[in-house]
């Protein structure tokens, strides 16, 4: 006979207590970011392009296309480092579902960037060719 499950502690939390927690799990999580060579280039880049999109937007609905598709490069690749982060957990050895996992994530920081550079690219020329 099996013993039965018991959750994890952190589970048990409640209201704000709940929420206090997971904001420093949250902040944990970007620095553990920060240690990744791709995410601090990303994320310098953000610094400059997020209070560009008050500028080359026109309009709210513009503005947050412009800062979205930036924070989603941010999300994409702290997702990809999760990933990274699981995979080499499991085990240092080649395997080929470790290699499509990884690859993978990497396809997906890859069309998230290529996203962020045709708005920004689209928006570019908007502003500065059609006035």
């Amino acid at each position: 006979m099996s013993a039965p499950f018991t959750p994890h502690p952190h589970k048990a939390r409640t209201g704000l207590h709940r929420i206090w927690h997971a904001g420093h799990y949250s902040m944990q999580g970007l620095r553990a970011g920060w240690a990744e060579k791709a995410f601090r280039l990303e994320a310098c880049m953000a610094f400059v392009l997020l209070p560009s999109a008050l500028w080359l937007g026109r309009g709210w609905v513009e503005v947050a296309l412009l800062a979205g598709t930036v924070m989603l490069v941010l999300i994409t690749e702290l997702l990809n480092s999760g990933i990274e982060a699981a995979i080499d957990r499991i085990g240092p050895e080649l395997h080929e579902l470790s290699k499509r996992a990884k690859d993978m994530g990497s396809a997906a920081v890859l069309l998230s960037l290529l996203l962020c550079s045709g708005v920004w690219i689209a928006a570019l020329f908007q502003r500065l060719f059609h006035g």
